[in-house]
């Protein structure tokens, strides 16, 4: 990670607590296998703090299986990037944790909790993400600005929420049929939705570097994302002007508006608003039970998955795409600071 500014307190503690949130085998209703996902920082970081030099964290892998994906080394698995990587490469290596994996998502985990930590001192700024719906069933959450992390992560009793699912009446009925996915050798999708408050209005291009553009980007370079939106999303598609546009108000710290249907951007530029986006993720690819495919050859054949996976995806989904969003948010405030100083 390069480009972060001397003096932002870090050590092995801070990436911890977010790589757990993010590693297998952490509950029941996520993949089986067990990474402790301990990191090493390398370089970068003396004496608690980071020196401004670029930051080297390391992650090894300890519980990999590669001899679980030596029946795909020529077939082709739904789903996935088997077949495209042979399209553009000509090769590609079939052991699982390479470029189209999941795995590689550690590194930018890693890398968010540096940018949290960063728009934290900048300017109190904080990114929580929960999942908003697993298949058909979807949450209540009146006011998703006001959520916690504490929220998403505790249930009312005090337990763990494995779902990361704040309204726990939902979160029970994903944990259902996520279970119920996994004993039908199939998986579920559903959306997760992610919120940054206390932004302050100015951050973002107006034209290719649009905020919302390279949120959007960030967030799709996620596996498993297939789509994204923000504030009213897809919505407006029935609305009329009247009704989507958001009214100005005074507010103390400036203009402020009544309602954040914009979802905290406007012409690309962050507005003051909590910044509110949603990402819509697939089911896991791999599955257990026999699928049609082609081998490598061109004929017709099947394919079954062997080896631990999610049947559902949102769980470990929801610090990736807090990851994605803060590190986004750390480099417009930086080329903001950059371009017209602290006015």
């Amino acid at each position: 990670m390069d480009g972060c500014p001397p003096g932002i307190t870090l050590g092995v503690e801070d990436l911890e607590a977010d790589l757990r949130r993010r590693r297998p085998g952490q509950s029941k209703v996520t993949t089986q296998r067990k990474e402790p996902d301990a990191p090493e920082i390398l370089s970068g970081v003396f004496d608690g703090a980071t020196t401004g030099t670029a930051i080297a964290i390391l992650v090894r892998n300890q519980d990999q299986k590669s001899r679980d994906y030596a029946d795909i080394k020529d077939v082709y698995r739904p789903g996935h990037a088997d077949y495209t990587f042979d399209a553009k490469y000509g090769r590609r290596d079939y052991r699982g944790g390479g470029r189209s994996s999941a795995r590689e998502t550690v590194a930018r985990v890693a890398a968010g909790v540096i940018a949290k930590k960063l728009l934290a001192s900048a300017f109190g700024g904080r990114v929580v993400g929960y999942v908003a719906q697993v298949g058909d069933v979807v949450a209540e959450v009146p006011d998703p600005a006001a959520l916690t992390l504490h929220d998403v992560e505790t249930l009312p009793d005090g337990s763990p929420n494995i779902v990361r699912c704040p309204d726990a009446a939902a979160a029970a009925r994903m944990v259902t049929l996520i279970q119920a996915m996994r004993k039908d050798q199939d998986s579920i999708g559903g959306i997760a939705e992610i919120v940054a408050t206390d932004v302050p209005a100015g951050l973002g291009e107006p034209v290719f570097d649009k905020l919302k553009a390279d949120l959007a980007k960030a967030l799709f370079s996620l596996p498993a994302v297939v789509g994204v939106e923000y504030g009213a999303g897809f919505g407006v598609a029935t609305l009329r002007g009247s009704e989507h546009n958001d009214a100005f108000v005074p507010g103390e710290g400036g203009p402020s508006t009544r309602t954040n249907r914009h979802g905290g951007m406007l012409g690309g530029i962050s507005s003051g608003q909590p910044i509110v986006l949603r990402a819509a993720v697939k089911p896991t690819s791999s599955l257990p039970r026999t699928q049609d495919t082609v081998d490598t050859a061109g004929e017709a054949t099947t394919v079954r998955t062997k080896g631990r996976h999610d049947p559902c995806l949102l769980p470990r989904f929801v610090p990736m795409a807090e990851a994605m969003v803060a590190l986004v948010l750390a480099d417009h405030w930086l080329r903001w600071r950059g371009q017209v100083g602290s006015r």
